[in-house]
């Protein structure tokens, strides 16, 4: 896969160099090649370089933001992300649970509790006196 990366973005030069030529080496000086790979794959977008390296048959894929992961199409179309609603928000993007069970299906059923929601009944599992309401700058936790 070595020789079909260099070969991809145009660094040939790479396969025959001390730094990156074996294995071991390439992970010995992962800095100095990365810095090197880095150079390369500036000259064009990262849709060119997808296409580039997938016609080059090496496994890649985009680096995304949290908002361009929910709206990338493979994302939709494997049905990877749900909307959960909060109660101080109206829809909050998660990622699914991993891994697809046909018979019993993994769902997001709530959104994730708010800042202290669940502290009293924490403190009460556990024999403590709820806790007493307290400041964390500006808003109040409990």
């Amino acid at each position: 896969m070595w020789r079909r990366v260099c070969q991809a973005i145009g660094r040939e030069d790479m396969l025959e160099n001390p730094i990156s030529r074996a294995s071991p080496n390439r992970s010995k000086n992962r800095g100095a090649l990365n810095a090197e790979i880095n150079k390369a794959l500036a000259s064009r977008t990262t849709g060119e370089w997808i296409g580039i390296l997938t016609a080059a048959e090496v496994p890649c894929g985009p680096i995304y933001s949290i908002g361009e992961m929910f709206d990338d199409p493979q994302v939709q179309h494997i049905q990877a992300a749900a909307k959960v609603k909060s109660r101080k928000l109206r829809g909050i993007p998660h990622r699914q649970p991993g891994g697809r069970a046909f018979r019993t299906p993994a769902t997001i059923a709530t959104a994730p509790p708010e800042l202290g929601e669940h502290t009293n009944e924490v403190l009460a599992a556990l024999g403590y006196d709820a806790a007493p309401s307290m400041r964390c700058g500006r808003k109040k936790v409990i």
